[in-house]
């Protein structure tokens, strides 16, 4: 087992795959919604067309064809480099993937000295909290690292047979764990950002917010430089639609929303919304917003023009670029703050 505190100088690549790094230890200590309508938090398995040239990207439940599967079989990698598989903790599904910017990948593939670190983004996905994996993800992943960050795309346990707070223990694992171990990396801890799309953005924002859920990790919610959120479902009454299944059978929103659980001294925080999200409402981040500064956070707000909720993350990729300008409000926001 590798030195957790070893920089990976003696890493063996494959192309631009850095292969199955173990560390197996445990981590250091707009409208009113209808009743009958189903929030349904998911990018993978959505009837979902995409227009890309003469290409179109399309996702039927029938037939089990995902969107995601889809773009990152046409998504350039950019050059840079992945480590796959690496456990954050000894659960099923801790886990997460960790992708290089092209000039750190070819460092380490020719085994040269590497002094300069890389700031780090720790990816959380969506899903309903059931579904969603981080190799669905590997867009998100490659289209920062492209940026010039070094990326953790996470896992997690997954409902209905691990509900709140599972899921949101095992975000801030995994956070917790990027921090502390991004040295291993080449990257700096003291310019971490996490960064989170719909049930992934609650999970982040249950994560950070609340103190109580990183401080068995040794961090606190200061130690994280940026958090961004987009499209999360932050306050709603889960109970009405089929989510509830992801949750304590006599859970309350009063229990489980972030808005009514944030605790200690607050990061910078952007929260985004999709101009046509028909599934995760502004209402969400509305009273995120409110909440957070309310406890004295800094908070910006963004929209994100013509997205709807799959194209507010689908957008990452290179090839769904022009679709809308999620990647350029993210990526200037973390300039800001992180470089």
């Amino acid at each position: 087992m590798k030195d957790s505190n070893k920089p990976l100088q003696d890493t063996e690549i494959n192309g631009t795959e850095i292969n199955n790094l173990t560390a197996r230890e445990p981590a250091p200590a707009k409208s009113k919604v209808s009743k009958s309508r189903r929030l349904k938090l998911a990018s993978t398995g959505v009837s979902a067309i995409v227009a890309m040239g003469g290409i179109a990207l399309a996702a039927q439940q029938a037939q089990a064809i995902s969107v995601l599967g889809v773009l990152n079989g046409i998504s350039p990698s950019g050059g840079v480099g992945v480590s796959k598989n690496i456990a954050y903790g000894s659960e099923p599904l801790q886990d997460l993937d960790i992708y290089y910017p092209k000039p750190l990948t070819q460092a380490m593939k020719a085994q040269n000295t590497i002094s300069n670190s890389y700031p780090m983004v720790v990816f959380v996905h969506g899903g309903s909290w059931e579904s969603g994996t981080k190799e669905e993800y590997a867009f998100v992943g490659q289209s920062f690292a492209q940026a010039g960050y070094v990326t953790a795309v996470i896992n997690y346990r997954k409902a209905p047979e691990y509900v709140y707070p599972a899921y949101v223990k095992d975000t801030a694992q995994a956070i917790a764990w990027s921090y502390n171990n991004a040295a291993r990396f080449y990257a700096d801890p003291q310019r971490l950002a996490v960064v989170g799309h719909s049930a992934g953005a609650f999970n982040m924002m249950a994560a950070v917010s609340n103190e109580d859920f990183l401080a068995p990790y040794g961090i606190s919610p200061k130690d994280i430089s940026a958090v961004v959120g987009i499209a999360g479902p932050y306050s709603y009454d889960f109970r009405k639609f089929s989510s509830a299944t992801a949750f304590p059978a006599e859970a309350t929103p009063d229990e489980v929303m972030p808005d009514r659980h944030i605790k200690g001294s607050q990061p910078p925080y952007l929260l985004l919304t999709a101009e046509n999200d028909e599934i995760v409402y502004e209402s969400n981040t509305i009273k995120m917003t409110k909440a957070l500064k309310a406890y004295g956070a800094d908070v910006e707000n963004g929209e994100i023009e013509g997205a709807s909720h799959a194209t507010s993350i689908g957008a990452m990729a290179s090839p769904l670029r022009w679709v809308n300008d999620v990647r350029a409000q993210v990526l200037t926001y973390l300039d800001k703050e992180l470089n």
